[in-house]
């Protein structure tokens, strides 16, 4: 209980040099990266490529390649999607 009320602000020292404790396959990946990745993968052909490339292992990071791995997965099931909908107007259409 005194330890709560106790509190100071500071960091722990076992987690104060944090960075240098994290070898470099694992370390985060920023917002701004997150956006940086997103706005990359999002270009058409080049794009596509990229995401290729990271989530078959062209990257050390491990947070990048899981990312890249979500995002292909989003992208496939987003095209399974389109082409379910598409397939199902055709025949909605072919039948009038």
């Amino acid at each position: 209980m005194n330890n709560v009320n106790n509190y100071s602000g500071q960091i722990p020292q076992q987690f104060a040099n944090y960075q240098q404790v994290i070898p470099n396959e694992y370390k985060p990946i920023s917002a701004w990266g997150y956006l940086g990745y997103n706005l990359l993968f999002s270009i058409p052909l080049i794009g596509f490529i990229f995401l290729l490339i990271f989530a078959l292992g062209g990257t050390q990071n491990i947070n990048l390649r899981n990312y890249a791995r979500s995002y292909f997965c989003a992208m496939l099931i987003a095209f399974i999607f389109i082409c379910f909908v598409f397939i199902f107007v055709l025949l909605v259409n072919s039948s009038m």
